[in-house]
């Protein structure tokens, strides 16, 4: 069955923002497209679409997929908006860092949030915080501990 990820996506309202942001996190721009017609059409269930993603690849070789819809734009544009931990669905997207404090600086310094400060596990073994992007995505950050 189920071989590998094959990637995570994102619907943003800034493509440009987002594919610096996380650049800025260390992720390398490996494609990018628009696709239109009637095959992006029956795949995403919408009428002329028109969409532009881009592909991102983090060291151990994982992708993000960041997903613009030019035709049909994010009903939710709120600023400020975060989206709850609990909400039914895509919860959030973890990645492992080197320094938790510097990945949480960045966060917040170009545009993304934090509610609490970083938390130790129960075992010790990591230390976890919760951010949101730029768009308010939960980005679960986690340093592993000696």
């Amino acid at each position: 069955m189920v071989l590998n990820t094959r990637h995570t996506g994102f619907v943003v309202n800034n493509l440009e923002k987002f594919i610096s942001f996380y650049e800025g996190m260390g992720l390398k721009l490996i494609s990018r497209m628009i696709e239109e017609g009637d095959y992006i059409d029956n795949l995403v269930s919408l009428n002329n679409v028109k969409l532009e993603w881009a592909k991102l690849a983090l060291p151990d070789s994982s992708v993000i997929e960041l997903l613009k819809y030019h035709s049909h734009p994010n009903l939710i544009n709120e600023p400020n908006y975060y989206q709850n931990a609990n909400r039914i669905g895509c919860s959030h997207i973890a990645f492992t860092v080197s320094n938790i404090q510097q990945t949480i600086d960045y966060v917040c310094s170009n545009g993304g949030a934090i509610k609490n400060n970083h938390q130790i596990s129960p075992d010790g073994k990591v230390k976890v915080a919760y951010c949101y992007d730029i768009e308010g995505n939960i980005l679960e950050i986690v340093e592993e501990l000696n």
